[in-house]
């Protein structure tokens, strides 16, 4: 009997003929995410198995799985060969230890070259543990333990919980995307829910020295390297918006000031997007939070481009943001206080329903294309990787 972790797919079987697409580029995923580690993968269409060289690392290794997207569960269990009484034997010494009142058998027989039914075996395994364990009795519908075997074609496996892990699509099928990370609590969650949508992401920041500090940019790399427990090796463009949000403060209506500068950080994102080949942008906006997240504001921005903007959170009140926040460990990051670009300069009064032909007109004060070639030619991208500390 040997002690191996089993992969369920979940959501990927939903696919037919992608499927194999969608297993081998979540098999690649988790051998980079275990490429420290010594193990053998194999693979079918419903599971995968991951076999283990050295016990004391399956802790370690579970934790680095749960992350990955595109697995729903995972599963520490038992495989044996498919005799009948070799089965028998190998239940008794997985549940002899166990301490339990109630219980119930589920046995998936997909082997069915295997000569007894699902249900005549659930019997026959019930009827052993009556007569080897004192004092348990079967509960079809709220036992204490659980025990699951799988007959397969050429392996039997038998465990009793399994351990949730993200779900979603592995990151990478679904192409690439430009996350507009802020340093807020949004957008990194929006990056996360992305993530989980199969969306190999790259992260853009605006940075305004001396008007931002470095603390604020530590701040966002700090958010990229929690992100990066879910894509390790995550690419961080920072482009110093400094010269563009002092010309729109010194020329432009206060009360437009946002609507002109969200509009310069679309078209700064999609030229970002195009360098890099990725195929939609991504941000943190939820429909009515601030003043340029109206509908009448994210038309009007959204105007300087007809790339696919994709908001993941737009729909989310802010509670329900926060809790994914707390769940991701951005939250607590997320949550320092240091200012980013979009918080500084703010008008009192932002124009919540802007007019577009206003924004044109106000644009002509402004050299904007050759503001905005400028700050894309001294772009500065830096790899972040997984564990890579900064200091506030």
């Amino acid at each position: 009997m040997e002690k191996i972790i089993l992969i369920k797919y979940g959501e990927l079987t939903t696919k037919k003929a992608n499927r194999n697409l969608f297993i081998n580029i979540l098999t690649q995923n988790i051998k980079n995410s275990l490429k420290n580690y010594k193990i053998k993968l194999t693979k079918n269409r419903v599971r995968m198995f991951i076999e283990i060289e050295n016990d004391n690392e399956l802790e370690e290794i579970i934790e680095k799985l749960k992350k990955i997207f595109g697995i729903h569960s995972i599963v520490i269990c038992y495989k044996t060969d498919n005799n009948i009484e070799n089965i028998k034997n190998n239940v008794l010494e997985i549940t002899k230890n166990i301490d339990f009142k109630t219980f119930k058998v589920i046995t998936k027989r997909s082997n069915k070259n295997f000569p007894i039914k699902s249900m005549d075996f659930n019997n026959i395994i019930g009827g052993l543990l009556l007569k080897n364990k004192q004092n348990i009795k079967v509960d079809v519908h709220n036992p204490e333990y659980t025990l699951k075997i799988e007959i397969r074609e050429n392996n039997t496996y038998i465990y009793s919980k399994e351990i949730e892990a993200s779900g979603g699509y592995p990151i990478g099928v679904a192409g690439k995307g430009i996350l507009m990370l802020s340093g807020g609590i949004d957008s990194p969650v929006a990056g996360y829910m992305a993530m989980k949508r199969g969306i190999k992401l790259e992260c853009l920041y605006f940075e305004s020295p001396p008007h931002t500090s470095p603390q604020a940019l530590n701040k966002v790399k700090k958010l990229v390297e929690i992100l990066s427990e879910y894509q390790p090796d995550i690419k961080l463009h920072i482009i110093n918006f400094t010269n563009i949000q002092e010309n729109i403060y010194k020329n432009i209506n206060p009360n437009y000031m946002i609507t002109i500068m969200r509009r310069m950080m679309y078209r700064i994102a999609d030229k970002i997007r195009e360098n890099n080949k990725a195929l939609i942008i991504i941000n943190g906006e939820s429909v009515g939070q601030v003043a340029s997240q109206t509908l009448n504001s994210m038309y009007v921005i959204n105007n300087v481009t007809t790339t696919p903007i994709i908001r993941p959170v737009a729909c989310l009140d802010k509670i329900e943001i926060i809790e994914i926040a707390k769940k991701i460990n951005t939250y607590e990051t997320s949550i320092l206080p240091y200012e980013d670009c979009c918080t500084i300069f703010l008008p009192k009064h932002p124009i919540i329903n802007p007019k577009l032909e206003k924004c044109l007109e106000y644009e002509k004060l402004l050299d904007y294309n050759q503001l905005i070639e400028e700050a894309i030619t001294n772009t500065q991208t830096i790899k972040i990787e997984k564990n890579k500390k900064f200091n506030f």
